[in-house]
């Protein structure tokens, strides 16, 4: 028997990294799965590896009308969903002075505005199955400031509150939303065109050695493990937290010698 027997899930930013780890795991412990992303090569190859338990949707996350489409196709496809997962999120770095207005909103309308939608959209099936279990993904960058990452940063606190205005909404429907926030994960996010992932995931894991006490980055299935724990009735009296998975990074100062990003 799996841990989502019944469960009816969907994830947006499916296509790779945390996405398509959580829609792995969720559909190997009995939940169906439904991809989203705009990815749509990765996000139907992700799906069809699942299986007949998965569907890939595509979805840009800031579109009302797309997130409608999305809802409408998982309700055909497998039912009302019973577990979102708001995992879709860019990055794009600058120093203040030289962040453009375009830059910053463009974050936080993926970001920000797309996890709004996202939990809009689910909720009405959610409070009339009188129940269900929202994620939305932010970041240690959601509880701590970051250089050069000034959209990022205010878009993924700005997740953090959202997600406490929903828990407190949807609560007395059965509905519970929590926020998870990942340290340095190896994934795809933010690596420029034409640089090698192997080598920005080598330099991650290398700085993240002197900063965080486990000595290492994470990996995209150590969140879907988490995520899969907050989806479960297992965590049932849960709601309007953060968890936070990082490798101690936020825990304190970084030992002596050691620089930040």
């Amino acid at each position: 028997m799996g841990r989502l027997d019944g469960k009816v899930a969907l994830i947006s930013g499916a296509a790779r990294g945390m996405g398509a780890a959580e829609a792995r795991l969720f559909a190997a412990e009995g939940a169906k799965v439904v991809l989203c992303d705009l990815l749509d090569a990765e996000g139907k190859a992700v799906a069809d590896e699942i299986g007949p338990s998965a569907l890939y949707q595509p979805l840009d996350v800031t579109q009302e009308d797309q997130w409608a489409a999305a809802v409408a196709a998982t309700v055909d496809a497998f039912g009302p969903p019973t577990v979102l997962v708001n995992n879709a999120g860019i990055a794009e770095s600058a120093p203040l002075e030289d962040m453009t207005l375009e830059s910053y909103q463009r974050v936080v309308n993926v970001n920000q505005t797309g996890v709004f939608l996202g939990m809009r959209a689910v909720a009405p099936a959610m409070k009339a199955a009188g129940t269900g279990s929202i994620l939305n993904i932010s970041s240690i960058d959601g509880l701590v400031g970051m250089n050069n990452l000034m959209g990022y940063v205010a878009s993924k606190w700005a997740v953090r509150g959202m997600t406490k205005v929903a828990a407190m909404e949807l609560g007395p429907f059965g509905v519970r939303v929590n926020s998870i926030h990942p340290g340095f994960i190896i994934t795809d996010l933010g690596i420029p065109d034409g640089v090698a992932p192997a080598q920005i995931h080598g330099l991650l894991d290398a700085h993240t050695e002197h900063l965080a006490p486990l000595g290492r980055a994470g990996q995209p299935d150590e969140i879907a493990k988490l995520a899969l724990f907050l989806a479960s009735d297992e965590s049932g009296y849960s709601t309007g937290a953060e968890f936070v998975a990082d490798g101690g990074l936020t825990a304190g100062y970084p030992p002596p010698g050691s620089q930040h990003l």
